[in-house]
């Protein structure tokens, strides 16, 4: 039998559950720092201005995902991303919270 993570004390990968664009925003700048990108690193690797990543992270450029996930949502499909925990501390954050 092979162990999982949470017998060799690995605690399990957090969850976001997007529910609007300023979420996925949201998401995207916690992926970006688990993978330790500074945000003109990221922005490179995307093909973005580092200052659209910024607002995209920060929730003032996402009407169209808003629209996207509002769709979905009422499509019946829910929406998460799944980060690896690295250790460090995060700003908390509303949907950090399943429920």
């Amino acid at each position: 039998m092979e162990a999982r993570g949470s017998d060799l004390g690995i605690p399990p990968p957090r969850r976001i559950t997007i529910r609007s664009g300023r979420d996925f925003g949201f998401a995207v700048a916690q992926s970006r720092m688990a993978a330790g990108l500074t945000q003109e690193q990221a922005a490179e690797i995307a093909g973005l201005h580092r200052s659209y990543l910024a607002r995209i992270e920060s929730g003032l450029s996402v009407q169209l995902l808003d629209r996207i996930v509002r769709l979905l949502r009422r499509l019946g499909a829910q929406i998460t991303v799944t980060l690896p925990d690295t250790g460090q501390p995060r700003p908390d954050h509303p949907t950090d919270r399943e429920g």
